[in-house]
């Protein structure tokens, strides 16, 4: 386990966090440049080594209901693993992260374009918006009703 030293001094070399004090001795880093409300990335850095890393964006760690990530048992590359991952995570919009770019025909060779952009998804008749939704499954549904079939 690293110490509580070789921790920060690992989460200090990432220059896009900002060291905050909270209570008891322990650290917060945040990151500003967040696109999202969340902006803690390392949450309760204690000087007995435990502290959290935000990865609830992360499939490849178990994070508890908040989104959290124990690091205690951490060594120097998962902690700098999942630091960057945890950034990489709040960087990205979720276009960025999932993007959706398809193709939709119907019997008579006319075609439309089903596109994540933000937070929806959008579909194009050529440059022109035919429909803005909220999810996949919402578009999917207006595409088939309208008679289209994904290539």
């Amino acid at each position: 386990m690293l110490t509580f030293e070789e921790k920060l001094s690992i989460i200090e070399e990432f220059q896009e966090l900002t060291k905050k004090e909270i209570s008891l001795g322990r650290l917060n880093f945040h990151f500003e440049e967040s696109l999202y409300e969340k902006k803690i990335v390392v949450y309760h850095l204690h000087p007995n080594g435990n502290g959290f890393v935000y990865g609830g964006q992360l499939d490849q760690y178990a994070a508890d209901n908040r989104g959290m990530v124990n690091i205690r048992n951490f060594d120097q590359d998962e902690l700098r693993s999942i630091i960057q991952a945890s950034i990489e995570s709040l960087s990205l919009s979720p276009a960025e992260k999932a993007p959706v770019l398809e193709e939709w025909l119907n019997d008579d060779d006319q075609s439309l374009v089903l596109m994540r952009e933000d937070d929806g998804y959008n579909v194009y008749a050529g440059e022109d918006l035919e429909g803005t939704f909220n999810t996949y499954k919402e578009a999917a549904n207006f595409l088939d009703q309208e008679g289209f079939q994904p290539l």
